[in-house]
């Protein structure tokens, strides 16, 4: 009988031990930390209205040797999508600043260095004389626009509209001295022109204001709103 309540106890004491056994290794608790969360990403501050193309009131004329190209800061002169002008773009400052579909940032000295900066040469055949009768020469430009906000760069053709349906055809002129003499701001103009540093070879001197062969106006339909800075971007024409 002693033997068997030995036999039992011993019995127990091995359950015990097992369970003990089975407690001891369960899995310990962890404590997990909370995963850290990103911190949002900083938003570009928009660009001001005169930031556009790589110009600004700051900077409003760029050279780019490699691309061959100059970019002015203008301004759309909205008057002149109902009015008649013969300028395409004006410096602000020049007796003609108001005169023109684009209102330019940019002075006619700079303009002129930056053209010859990128290899372009200029004709110097215009005088006030010979105007009437003698079509612009130099090195062929192309004119293109661009906003904030634009679909594309649109072509010179596209946002200024010739009556006759005539392609504008820029050459850079030069006219440098008369360009200071007369101080008329003009950086190009829709006719060929003595005092003008580009200007549409398409046409003589006097074909909008005195023979009125040709009217000029600004399409209001591509172009944005009046006072919308824009980037005008001349190339030598391929």
């Amino acid at each position: 009988m002693k033997f068997k309540k030995n036999a039992l106890l011993a019995i127990m004491l091995g359950i015990s031990m097992l369970g003990f056994a089975g407690c001891s290794n369960a899995p310990a608790e962890t404590t997990e930390e909370p995963a850290a969360q990103e911190e949002p990403a900083a938003q570009e501050e928009p660009a001001a209205p005169d930031q556009v193309g790589g110009v600004s009131l700051e900077n409003p004329i760029l050279v780019d040797k490699e691309a061959k190209t100059v970019t002015v800061l203008t301004q759309v002169n909205g008057k002149y999508f109902t009015e008649v002008t013969r300028h395409a773009s004006v410096f602000k400052d020049g007796t003609n600043g108001a005169k023109s579909v684009f209102t330019a940032y940019a002075d006619p000295v700079a303009f002129y260095d930056a053209l010859v900066e990128i290899g372009a040469e200029p004709g110097n055949n215009m005088t006030v004389d010979n105007g009437a009768t003698t079509h612009v020469e130099g090195t062929a430009l192309d004119m293109k626009v661009t906003w904030n906000g634009a679909e594309k760069e649109y072509d010179v053709n596209e946002v200024i509209k010739d009556s006759n349906g005539k392609q504008i055809a820029f050459k850079f002129g030069g006219n440098l001295e008369m360009a200071k003499n007369k101080n008329t701001g003009c950086l190009s103009c829709l006719d060929s022109c003595p005092v003008g540093i580009i200007s549409n070879s398409a046409y003589t001197y006097g074909s909008v204001e005195k023979t009125s062969e040709v009217t000029f106006m600004g399409n209001g339909d591509i172009l944005p709103e009046d006072g919308t800075y824009i980037a005008t971007v001349y190339s030598i024409a391929e």
